[in-house]
């Protein structure tokens, strides 16, 4: 189990990284009316979706996932706040990727770079920082 944690914790910078470099691809060829598709597009919803199955595993068992103990922050943060979170950014991600496949030109693009937008800051307010005090590390 710790090193699901570990591949857990370090496979989010990889997430971050590729929606970050998403957002901005997506931004840059909106602005230029490119008609063409990225890859990365794919490739950070893929590492979304990779991300999740590793959490749905480490949900099942976690011993910070207990719905007994929903007074206490850290078990209410990881059981509830945390996956509800995650599983609407990955929605998010998900929807933005399907509706551009169905677009062409600007409006693909500025699709993904709404929806990835959202999916990301949603990403950010769920993730357990080391200066949020839940009892987890940089990775």
């Amino acid at each position: 189990m710790n090193m699901l944690i570990h591949a857990h914790s370090g496979l989010r910078y990889v997430v971050l990284g590729l929606l970050i470099a998403s957002v901005f691809v997506a931004y840059s060829k909106w602005q230029s009316n490119d008609q063409g598709d990225s890859k990365l597009y794919l490739f950070a919803m893929i590492a979304a979706h990779t991300q999740l199955l590793i959490g749905l595993i480490l949900f099942s068992m976690s011993p910070k996932v207990d719905f007994s103990m929903m007074g206490n922050a850290l078990y209410r943060f990881f059981t509830v706040e945390h996956t509800i979170m995650m599983l609407i950014a990955l929605v998010l991600i998900t929807m933005g990727r399907v509706r551009a496949k169905k677009l062409t030109g600007a409006d693909k693009h500025r699709t993904v770079l709404y929806f990835y937008s959202l999916g990301l800051i949603m990403i950010l307010v769920a993730i357990p920082w080391p200066f949020r005090n839940l009892g987890a590390g940089w990775f």
